[in-house]
């Protein structure tokens, strides 16, 4: 004996171990994502940038040689020099690029009157369009550093210039394969604007190995001046040779292409040549070609901002049908909900005839001890004639011997070896007396009212079977209340909207009644999935019964109250109705009721119950995005929006459902935490479901804490069981 103990605690410390396993992968999708919408806003955004304006400084510790120099700044080897380009030597310099746009066009000017230039690439730009700097080096052009966020660095530490040339120089590696030695600082003019602020700067600079490159030529192509006068402004006077600046990047540059379609064959002409920098010096090549790690490294560091790009396009496109299905779906439930609820509440509505002549209660249970006799009781207490069928499936707890140890009048046991809940129902189903059976589980409580507004509808001819209103009995904890707010405000106002459009996806195993000879016609409950409710249901509708919704049919269930034992439950739903929907498929292209499911109710429950909780997330997930890339204020205002729209919903549905509103002072913190759960949950089902994965039914530990109900349908009688230990597997 103590060895089977040891090995079953064995057994349980390894399901604890093995537990966190279940949320990997679908926690490093979530990460993977969040990575990806973070690398794109980095390489998109200037958070990092300093676009301030500095106020005109002294000049005092800056060499007059270099004020008074060329615009290539040489601070190499400790030493201060500047160079001049010759006469008749161009050397057109285009910044902040490279654009998508304008820069292939402005290649392609440059390729066609045969000449060269040197572009000053932002790290930024160069890691969204690596292939426009592989062009600039293939046709021959020198590429230099313009650092990666664009900051003026006289406001910046040395780790931080050293992190903008790091950058900038791996996005280059990534996109060309070379190193570059020359640099431009963002903000520079002419050598003689140098001032003690930027100074220090281009010496560290140069102690990095970099040439400092300014110009002593603007073209002010950024003001938009026209053609004529971005020529006039570009052109050197004399003949001298001249850095001319021009930009590729940053906005509308037709004129500047216009512009340079003229000015390259009209100074040719005048006996200029355009040539790279260290053509016009008759200096070694600024480029050197790496090789090794650190080309694999660049290469990696492209290939993501790549991925990033192209998965922030795809997360986009799934935010906008997200924000569809999410404003669809509110639209409907508010607008059909309160349909139903006028339509059911009128004076003197009937379904028909009244019922009145006894049901068959239906309860299935697996090592249900600590609930089964708060549920039987419960159902002694019914206004409406019953018998009652506990099936015992196989418990190891003493189940059967409790409710019969009650010695209650109507009430049965049946027992089976266990073989699963439709099984169990099945068995009840075959000793039934009656043609109408409630079906229940055996951890809820039934109010004394709810199977006769149960059964009501059955008055109707055309209807198969009825939805009754489960509601969460323990929501005295935060995962309970966030249930609570989930059943009210999700799974009763959806059922009043598919009963309007005659396409209910589910009766609650909960609470739920079905006309015996409709379960008969379908060949009763199914194992082929693991949502047998789901299952039935949609195999109802395609068999041309009517399923709705009794609003006054009231059951207070036990909901999950860990992480753990949510995660089962939902992960089992998710799965189970991800099989039920696959199992029908065939209604989408048949014809009579099972056509009008399949082309009306299929792909409302693929969109609104697998789809949207999906893609929910990306609403949180864009919030982080906004909040950190900007626009933030926006952002926030776009997020609030739409949790006002479900904290109206949610509003409304409490109002239908009489609920007190103090749960929905949790629901923030409920679209934070919550959604991202159930995401993780949906995600692990899908996998599960393309993996072709069999997902075994997780028998959830109760704690019995719901009672019998008091007055008003609301729980008065709470305890908890002091034995934590597990259940076993069913």
């Amino acid at each position: 004996m103590a060895h089977r103990k040891s090995r079953r605690g064995a057994a349980r410390s390894a399901r604890r171990r093995r537990l966190p396993m279940r949320y990997l992968l679908p926690s490093l999708v979530l990460v993977a994502m969040m990575a990806m919408l973070m690398l794109r806003g980095y390489v998109h955004s200037e958070i990092l940038a300093d676009h301030r304006i500095r106020p005109e400084a002294a000049t005092d510790k800056v060499p007059e040689k270099i004020i008074d120099g060329g615009p290539v700044i040489d601070t190499r080897n400790g030493r201060a020099t500047s160079l001049s380009v010759p006469k008749h030597r161009l050397v057109l310099t285009f910044d902040d690029g490279p654009d998508p746009e304008w820069t292939p066009k402005v290649l392609d000017v440059l390729k066609k009157h045969d000449a060269h230039a040197v572009f000053f690439v932002t790290g930024t730009m160069a890691s969204r369009y690596p292939d426009l700097v592989k062009r600039m080096v293939d046709e021959g052009h020198e590429v230099g550093l313009h650092t990666f966020n664009h900051p003026d660095l006289s406001y910046q530490s040395e780790s931080r210039i050293d992190w903008e040339l790091s950058q900038n120089q791996l996005a280059l590696v990534g996109a060309a394969g070379v190193r570059t030695s020359l640099f431009r600082p963002p903000y520079s003019s002419f050598a003689d604007a140098m001032d003690n602020e930027s100074w220090p700067v281009t010496q560290y600079i140069g102690s990095r190995g970099y040439l400092t490159v300014v110009n002593n030529t603007d073209s002010e192509d950024w003001k938009r001046p026209g053609v004529d006068e971005i020529i006039r402004r570009a052109t050197p006077q004399h003949g001298k040779g001249a850095i001319v600046l021009m930009h590729d990047s940053g906005g509308d540059r037709s004129q500047t292409v216009q512009a340079l379609d003229r000015f390259l064959p009209d100074l040719q002409k005048k006996g200029y040549t355009f040539d790279n920098l260290t053509e016009a010096l008759d200096a070694p090549s600024a480029h050197t070609e790496v090789t090794g790690l650190d080309l694999w490294k660049g290469k990696a560091w492209t290939l993501a901002v790549g991925a990033s790009e192209k998965t922030t396009g795809v997360l986009v496109v799934g935010l906008a049908v997200i924000g569809v299905l999410v404003f669809t779906r509110f639209g409907l439930m508010l607008l059909l909900s309160g349909w139903h609820a006028r339509r059911v509440r009128r004076r003197g509505f009937r379904w028909g005839p009244p019922v009145t002549e006894p049901v068959s209660v239906l309860v299935p249970a697996y090592n249900e001890a600590k609930c089964i006799e708060n549920t039987v009781r419960s159902l002694m207490a019914s206004e409406h004639p019953i018998e009652v069928i506990v099936i015992d499936d196989g418990s190891t707890d003493g189940t059967a011997r409790i409710v019969e140890a009650m010695g209650l009048p109507n009430v049965r046991v049946v027992r089976q070896l266990n073989a699963g809940k439709p099984a169990a129902l099945n068995r009840g189903l075959a000793n039934a007396r009656y043609d109408i059976v409630v079906m229940m589980d055996g951890d809820t409580v039934f109010e004394p009212a709810t199977v006769r507004e149960l059964v009501q509808p059955f008055g109707d001819p055309e209807v198969g079977a009825v939805a009754g209103n489960a509601k969460v009995g323990n929501r005295d904890t935060l995962i309970g209340a966030w249930q609570h707010i989930e059943y009210v405000m999700g799974f009763n106002l959806d059922r009043r909207m598919y009963d309007i459009l005659r396409c209910m996806p589910t009766i609650p195993g909960a609470v739920g009644a079905f006309r015996r000879s409709a379960l008969e016609r379908v060949g009763g409950m199914s194992d082929d999935t693991l949502a047998e409710d789901t299952d039935i249901t949609m195999a109802l509708h395609r068999d041309g019964w009517r399923v709705v919704y009794a609003e006054k049919a009231r059951a207070w269930t036990e909901a999950p109250e860990s992480v753990q034992q949510l995660w089962s439950q939902r992960y089992r739903w998710s799965y189970g109705t991800m099989q039920a929907i696959w199992k029908h498929r065939r209604a989408l292209v048949e014809r009579g009721p099972s056509g009008r499911f399949g082309r009306v109710g299929l792909p409302l429950v693929s969109l609104f119950m697998v789809l949207a909780p999906l893609l929910a997330p990306l609403i949180d997930v864009f919030l982080v995005y906004g909040i950190v890339f900007g626009p933030t204020e926006k952002t926030v205002v776009a997020w609030l929006g739409v949790l006002a729209i479900q904290a109206v919903c949610a509003a409304y549905a409490f109002i239908l459902d009489r609920e007190r509103f103090t749960p929905l002072i949790s629901m923030p913190l409920q679209q934070i935490l919550y959604r991202q759960l159930m995401y993780v949950v949906l995600l692990q089902s899908w996998i599960t479901a393309l993996t072709g994965g069999r997902l075994r039914w997780q028998k959830l530990r109760r704690t019995g804490q719901v009672a019998t109900p008091g007055g008003g349908g609301v729980p008065t009688q709470r305890r908890r069981a002091m034995d934590g230990q597990q259940e076993p597997v069913a």
